[in-house]
């Protein structure tokens, strides 16, 4: 019985969404900006060529374990 009334409802919302009235065509207002570049000669960008290492700590009582494994005053069990 549940199953036959989960097929018709499912049937009843196809046809209905169906039979909704949608419009194909929208139309948009665009605004056209120019865009102006300004190169500056003088300043001379430098690029950096560092390497960053990304530690993996091993022992149980890193700082990274703890922050991760915090527990607020809500997660603790509370005595009746």
């Amino acid at each position: 019985m549940k199953s036959i009334l989960t097929i018709v409802f499912i049937i009843t919302l196809g046809a209905f969404a169906q039979a909704q009235n949608t419009s194909t065509e929208v139309k948009v207002n665009t605004i056209e900006i120019s865009v102006v570049v300004v190169a500056d000669v003088e300043e001379a960008t430098v690029i950096e060529n560092t390497m960053e290492v990304a530690r993996l700590y091993r022992r149980s009582n890193s700082q990274v374990k703890k922050a991760l494994a915090f527990t607020t005053k809500r997660d603790r069990a509370r005595m009746a």
